[in-house]
């Protein structure tokens, strides 16, 4: 199934039922005065927030969403029904914007969250309202307002406790099936991963924790550079970052991946830069050069940031990984 995390729709609540114009017509009652009831009120549309969905994958095949009319009085004041609902499902961590402004309108983070996106109109008044001692037959009903109508942006930012940033490449996707279950594609190719992919770690001592595999961010990546710029939202979230560097490459090409990372965090969301974070020293196992490995953890530790040597495909240092996470994650 592909994975959609933003998407254009218009919503329509539905319009007030019109008031009605009637009079009471009875063999014993004469002059039985106005009778006309009152239209009933249009629906709204709502979005949820439900945690059965995990993409927006429903806005790609409709994107207008109209609630129902609500229904016209009728003689002996009998009121019109109000409209149904138009209740649309979205994944956790939905933003709704308004689509002329960019305005937020509502982040939908919790199950059963609810978000009223368009009002149902009110129905007119039936002509039984209008009678007075000088108008005791009034010919006048109203019309039911009409219901609000409006264009929507939805952005999905996923909901996932570490998040797994890094270049094409690096060993994210093998290091995320290691860690879970996940059966993200592998291969010694960039860019193999076009989409965020969930998984979930189990600890032995503590709660899982959800981990996303954020696609390979390369320069520019907040400028719309590459793929990283379109999922870098999705890492606003995470409460852990797990910064993948292939550690086999020269150290001053570490080193620069690395600050290309940061700068690109920076860029986008100068909070994430603060965000709880480690550096993974990943392909250990590739690496042949004695004092290399060394050498790059100095380096880090001068910058006040905590590595971790991994091999992903070995699956080298894992069980420490795995006990570094359940401490971050349980620690407040």
């Amino acid at each position: 199934m592909a994975f959609i995390d933003e998407a254009r729709f218009y919503v329509k609540a539905g319009d007030g039922g019109n008031g009605c114009l009637s009079f009471r017509r009875e063999k014993y009652v004469p002059k039985g005065g106005p009778d006309g009831g009152d239209g009933g009120r249009g629906g709204d549309v709502i979005i949820e927030a439900s945690r059965r969905l995990s993409s927006l994958i429903d806005f790609r095949y409709r994107s207008h969403f109209l609630a129902e009319k609500g229904k016209s009085g009728q003689g002996k004041k009998m009121h019109g029904r109000k409209g149904r609902e138009c209740v649309l499902k979205v994944p956790l961590g939905s933003v709704i914007k308004d689509a002329d402004t960019g305005d937020v309108l509502a982040d939908l983070v919790a199950e059963g969250d609810r978000f009223v996106a368009a009002q149902g109109g009110d129905g007119g008044r039936g002509n039984c309202h209008f009678a007075s001692a000088h108008n005791r037959a009034p010919r006048i009903a109203e019309k039911g307002r009409a219901g609000e109508e409006r264009w929507l942006l939805i952005e999905l930012k996923l909901l996932a406790d570490v998040g797994l940033i890094g270049l094409p490449n690096a060993g994210k996707s093998t290091l995320l099936s290691r860690l879970s279950a996940a059966n993200p594609k592998v291969a010694d190719y960039p860019f193999t991963t076009l989409e965020p992919q969930l998984g979930v770690l189990h600890f032995e001592a503590a709660p899982p924790c959800i981990i996303a595999d954020i696609p390979g961010i390369i320069e520019g990546a907040h400028e719309g550079a590459g793929l990283g710029h379109k999922f870098l939202r999705h890492i606003e979230r995470t409460r852990v970052l797990l910064h993948v560097l292939d550690a086999s490459a020269a150290e001053a090409e570490v080193v620069g991946n690395y600050r290309m990372l940061e700068n690109e965090l920076r860029c986008f969301n100068e909070e994430l830069v603060d965000r709880e974070h480690l550096v993974l020293l990943n392909k250990t196992d590739l690496v042949e050069e004695e004092g290399h490995l060394g050498r790059l953890a100095a380096w880090f530790a001068d910058q006040g940031v905590r590595t971790l040597e991994v091999s992903a495909l070995a699956g080298d240092g894992l069980a420490a990984l795995k006990a570094m996470l359940a401490d971050l994650l349980v620690s407040p």
